[in-house]
């Protein structure tokens, strides 16, 4: 498997569990979004069990940035190789 195919593969995988775990429960509003909204006033109130549900829901997200972040890095080393050629 070439790098560029397995980060593909990566990319797919952060997308599908960002859009399915990152989001879940839909509605009335994502999950996570409600715990963000709760620590950005805040977070009072907040117990141990609703900052590992922001951590569950927040980790996919974490990944795709992760994810991207790699791709990115690697176009553009491609394309500076290819430059210098």
């Amino acid at each position: 498997m070439t790098k560029k195919s397995a980060t593909n593969s990566k990319l797919k995988l952060a997308i599908m569990l960002s859009l399915t775990l990152g989001l879940a429960p839909f509605f009335p509003e994502p999950h996570i979004w409600g715990k963000i909204k709760w620590l950005w006033g805040g977070g009072v109130g907040m117990q141990a069990m609703d900052y590992f549900d922001v951590f569950l829901h927040g980790s996919p997200w974490l990944f795709l940035f992760y994810t991207l972040f790699l791709e990115l890095r690697l176009r553009l080393n491609n394309k500076d190789a290819k430059v210098n050629n």
